[in-house]
């Protein structure tokens, strides 16, 4: 069985009152959610935070959910959305924080000195990324750290795919631009 009928046996029995179906969705999706709203928020606190919001939409909301687009693509908007709701709330400045998965956890002496090389190349990609504007950023992380299609990410931004091609391409000229002075 594909993800796409899973999620939609799963949804349809937890509409029919089969709790277990909704925990078996939260536990899918889950890490996603997490990740996603860490690299939006930048600390651990404040994702775990948007994750149980985001539980919260999605067990009240997902009567609602038509099966128009994928499972995935309508819990990212609600992750999207509750995470800039959040970022507004609390007036963080810190848009994405590009801090991997794999940097929690360190095995040895050599794992700590990649770690810390991989760090700051991540701080410097994220200082690169705070020099374009908002919507190229956004625009650009959904595509190319999230590698989510045009398509879905006209729909959780509520844009054309022209439009957003324009804003990746844009943002990858700036991006260009900047690491050549930086060199």
């Amino acid at each position: 069985m594909d993800s796409k009928q899973e999620d939609y046996n799963l949804v349809k029995k937890f509409l029919n009152g089969d709790e277990s179906a909704f925990n078996r969705l939260a536990t899918k999706y889950q890490e996603n959610i997490y990740w996603v709203a860490r690299r939006m928020t930048g600390n651990h606190l404040d994702a775990d935070e948007i994750v149980q919001e985001v539980f919260l939409v999605m067990y009240k909301k997902l009567h609602t959910f038509k099966f128009q687009s994928s499972l995935y693509t309508w819990i990212y908007k609600i992750t999207s959305t509750r995470c800039l709701n959040f970022i507004r709330k609390r007036g963080l400045k810190k848009f994405f924080s590009l801090e991997d998965k794999e940097t929690l956890s360190l095995k040895s002496n050599e794992d700590i000195i990649l770690n810390i090389e991989k760090k700051e190349e991540m701080l410097r990609i994220e200082k690169i990324l705070q020099k374009i504007p908002p919507r190229q950023r956004h625009v650009f992380v959904l595509r190319h750290f999230e590698e989510m299609s045009y398509e879905d990410i006209s729909k959780i931004l509520n844009s054309s795919v022209g439009a957003l091609k324009a804003n990746y391409f844009h943002a990858v000229k700036k991006l260009t631009e900047i690491m050549n002075e930086n060199k």
